[in-house]
Formats: C-alpha cells, sequence, structure tokens
C-alpha cells in the first residue's frame, strides 16, 4: 500500500519551491492534495498538471477566513484531512536596528502567525479524520542564531515553540504536530545569499526534494510515535562548522 493512501493535505505556500515538491511527493506517495497560495495563476495551473487527486484553493496565510475556506474545500473535495503543511515563509534580511515594523510585522504575520492560524483552523478536522500530521517547516535559523535575520530568526524560533505547544494539546486527539528545519536548500529564497557552502560539511545546498523526504515520513503512519520534535535536514550544518584548509 502506497505510503499516504487515503490522506487528504492541505498545503500552504504550494504553487511552487519546496511547497509544490512537498505536494508532488503526497502525490506520488499515494494522498490527495488542496494546494494553498496567493498566486491563483501558478496554483491553479500546478494543480491541475497533478490530476485528479489535487484542487488549488486562494491562501493568504496572513486570512482566518482564507484558512476556514481551505479546510472546508478539503473536506467538500476529498471527504476529510489529515495532514497540514505550514510551509508557506518569507525571508527578509536585516538586523535589530535595521528592521522596520512593516517587515517585523510581514515576516512574523506570514512565517509565524500564519502557522497558527493554519493549525488553529484545521484542528477540528484533523481530530475527526486522525491519525492525523501537522509539519511546521522551520529553519536552522529557528535552531540558532542568524546575524542580520532579525524578523525572520524570531519567526522560526517561534514556529518551533508553537509546535510543542500544539503538539502537547492535540495528542490525546490523535493528531501529531512535528518540525522541520531546512539549512539551505535549493529555491529562489537562497539565491545570492552565499558564495560557496564551506559552512555546510556536506558542502552543498539541497534538493526539494530531500525535505519533501522527511514531510512524507512525517505525515504518514511510519512517524507514529514522534511529536513534538524537530527533525534537521542541513548538511550537518548545525553539527559545526568544517575543518578550514590553512595555506601551505
Amino acid at each position: 500500500m502506497p505510503r499516504l493512501e487515503g490522506k487528504v493535505a492541505l498545503i500552504s505556500g504550494a504553487a511552487q519551491g519546496m511547497g509544490a515538491s512537498h505536494a508532488r511527493a503526497i502525490i506520488e506517495h499515494g494522498g490527495s492534495v488542496v494546494i494553498g497560495d496567493v498566486d491563483d495563476e501558478r496554483g491553479k495551473v500546478f494543480a491541475d498538471s497533478l490530476g485528479l487527486r489535487a484542487r488549488f484553493v486562494h491562501l493568504d496565510v496572513r486570512s482566518s477566513a482564507d484558512w476556514e475556506e481551505a479546510v472546508a474545500l478539503a473536506v467538500r473535495e476529498f471527504g476529510g484531512l489529515n495532514v497540514l503543511v505550514n510551509n508557506a515563509g518569507v525571508l527578509r534580511h536585516s538586523g535589530v536596528e535595521q528592521c522596520s515594523d512593516e517587515e517585523w510585522d510581514l515576516v512574523l504575520g506570514i512565517n509565524l502567525t500564519g502557522a497558527f492560524k493554519g493549525i488553529r483552523a484545521a484542528a477540528q478536522e484533523l481530530k475527526r479524520s486522525a491519525p492525523s500530521a501537522v509539519v511546521n517547516i522551520s529553519s536552522t535559523a529557528g535552531l540558532k542564531g542568524f546575524a542580520g535575520f532579525t524578523a525572520y530568526g524570531s519567526s522560526k524560533w517561534g514556529l518551533r515553540g508553537l509546535t510543542k505547544n500544539a503538539a502537547i494539546e492535540l495528542a490525546p486527539h490523535g493528531v501529531r504536530v512535528n518540525s522541520i528545519h531546512p539549512g539551505n536548500i535549493k529555491t529562489q529564497m537562497i539565491d545570492g545569499l552565499y558564495m560557496d557552502f564551506s559552512h555546510v560539511p556536506q558542502g552543498r545546498a539541497g534538493d526539494a526534494e530531500e525535505i519533501s523526504n522527511l514531510v512524507v515520513f512525517l505525515a504518514s503512519e511510519e512517524s507514529s510515535f514522534s511529536t513534538g520534535s524537530e527533525f534537521v535536514a542541513d548538511g550537518g550544518e548545525t553539527t559545526g562548522l568544517p575543518a578550514i584548509a590553512k595555506a601551505e
């Protein structure tokens, strides 16, 4: 039996990048998926390309009404909701003194408040469809500090805490909640960010599919005894710095 046979997933920010990779993986493993995104045109085209087990819904994660409609669509079209993947996120680069109110509100609103609203909107249906799972896409920036990424780092640490609180509350209802902490992944988000990856023991950026493998695992019953946990996929970045070659 496919690993996600009968599972219905809702993924935010899924019209492109990592979210699109997660959607493809869930379809490949037998699940159905609702693709949520603010990019209506791209999202509809992508959903159509996935076939009959995919639907698109307009989803601005800052909107409680959008979340309610996304959950309702999953139930109408597929009969329930077993998996929520909070993937939508934005990256902005500024330090504590330079970060404006507008930038702080935007990043926290999408990366953290958006995930909270998603869990809140989906909770009752996840309970009804249990066993169910929430997968929050955090970052290595939710495990260590990064100078110059004040709002982004704060949002990802906050998402880590939200994961643990929701995991405790939802565990008695058959709903598991975990976070994934990717390192540098080959998407538009890291374009121009690093000259090389000498700070990563594996010496490279990851592929989106490598994160999707974890999403499938955490969405499936293979991870049935895992909740409130962090799953790191960063090529060893948070383990420590690799050896630096000395000049002869």
